[in-house]
């Protein structure tokens, strides 16, 4: 194998490629000459925020069908051409975007980019299809009711997020599944499909200039000139008190709970804080302290553990637990004793050391494969982190100290005003 230029490391400005094609499409690409393949990611806004309510799960819906027949190709040519060489591509959406990514050897990088251009752009919506898919859709959404812990988190969104976008499940239910017809498919993909605020990640065997050429090639034409621009994000409304809510579902065997709170955005100046706190809080290790608290000491919990779920909009910042029905009372009870201790007392100076340094030596795991990093070229995209965040990823996590966390914690978490959601018998 020759020897290509030595890639530093960690992606910075002087080795992420960063241009736009003609028509508007960012484009982000890194060489990385240590197998002959490509990576390739994206997203453009066609997410469910462009749904009515009366059509939830249509963004979804039209995302899952893009691949089963184009103009020029059926289903199965397709995925046999796709398979013959071992690719791989795939759309999914959330509540902003339509996300794609791909894979391929490098000398089967201009098939896997004209499959992608054409399930993008003419996508036909075959009658067929649309019903196996609708079938599929409203099988798991059956399974969905029977689930105590989408229920609960399901119902969990709609409280804290009442009255906007996020409170919506994506999926939709079976009534909207049901009402969606291919006319809405076709005309939500005509107004909402198209090249602005597009943004394709690039990572592998390959020079970025070539990379740009080969997407000018393929997509440099496309033009939308009605696309619709995505509307604002309106902010969340605070809760006043505590809130809670129980959805039955009978003969389950256990119940899950989500009890949480408004969080920080990702582009919050207090975000690594508040991330840290999160994982002290029940991440690290065993689930952190929710988990030894609630799951090794008092043996109530099946699992418990809390996230921080923060992207451009609203964050949430949530505890989750599954336990005996018996138990459900215990468990929120001290689950809001160990918040209470948290913004009292904050975090230990070994629990903060490890906690950083766990983050700082996942890093360079993370980033280890071609998809790793495309993921990481548009996470610095999207919530605008600059070209050498990963660089001063390490001082950035280093920075944080104890005052910070505990500052961060009392800013958000308030153990009176809690959105408590549970779902079981």
């Amino acid at each position: 194998m020759t020897k290509h230029h030595r890639t530093p490391s960690l992606p910075g400005p002087e080795d992420i490629f960063r241009a736009t094609l003609s028509n508007g499409i960012t484009l982000l690409a890194r060489s990385s000459f240590v197998s002959p393949s490509i990576s390739m990611g994206g997203y453009l806004p066609s997410g469910a925020i462009f749904e009515s309510d009366e059509k939830l799960g249509l963004a979804d819906f039209v995302s899952s069908c893009l691949m089963r027949g184009t103009q020029t190709r059926s289903f199965d040519s397709i995925y046999n051409e796709l398979e013959s060489v071992g690719a791989s591509l795939g759309f999914d959406s959330n509540v902003h975007n339509l996300n794609f990514g791909g894979r391929s050897l490098i000398e089967d990088f201009p098939l896997l980019l004209t499959l992608f251009s054409e399930s993008l752009r003419t996508p036909t919506f075959p009658k067929k299809e649309i019903e196996t898919l609708r079938t599929h859709m409203l099988t798991s959404l059956a399974l969905r009711e029977q689930s105590t812990s989408e229920m609960a988190a399901m119902a969990f969104d709609r409280m804290l997020f009442a009255d906007h976008p996020y409170s919506r499940p994506t999926d939709g239910n079976v009534e909207t599944v049901q009402s969606i017809t291919r006319r809405d498919m076709l005309d939500f993909h005509r107004r909402h499909f198209g090249p602005k605020g597009m943004v394709i990640a690039v990572v592998g065997a390959i020079e970025p200039q070539q990379a740009a050429e080969a997407l000018e090639k393929v997509l440099g034409g496309w033009q939308v000139p009605g696309q619709i621009p995505p509307p604002p994000l309106p902010n969340p409304k605070p809760i006043g008190k505590s809130v809670r809510h129980h959805h039955a579902i009978p003969e389950k065997f256990q119940s899950d709970l989500v009890v949480g709170v408004l969080g920080p955005s990702r582009k919050a100046p207090e975000y690594f804080s508040a991330s840290l706190g999160n994982s002290i809080l029940g991440q690290f290790g065993m689930m952190g302290r929710i988990g030894d608290v609630v799951r090794e000491k008092s043996g109530l919990a099946y699992y418990a553990s809390s996230s921080l779920n923060a992207g451009v909009g609203p964050g949430s910042w949530e505890v989750s637990a599954g336990v005996n029905p018996q138990n459900l009372k215990k468990a929120i009870d001290l689950i809001q004793k160990e918040l209470r201790r948290f913004i009292k007392n904050g975090v230990t100076k070994e629990e903060l050391a490890d906690n950083q340094a766990n983050y700082i030596g996942r890093l360079p795991l993370s980033l280890e494969s071609n998809s790793g990093v495309a993921g990481a070229l548009l996470n610095i995209e999207r919530f605008g982190l600059g070209l050498d965040y990963y660089q001063r990823y390490e001082t950035t996590v280093r920075k944080v100290t104890r005052a910070d966390v505990l500052e961060t914690a009392r800013k958000y978490i308030d153990p009176e005003r809690l959105v408590i959601s549970t779902s079981g018998p």
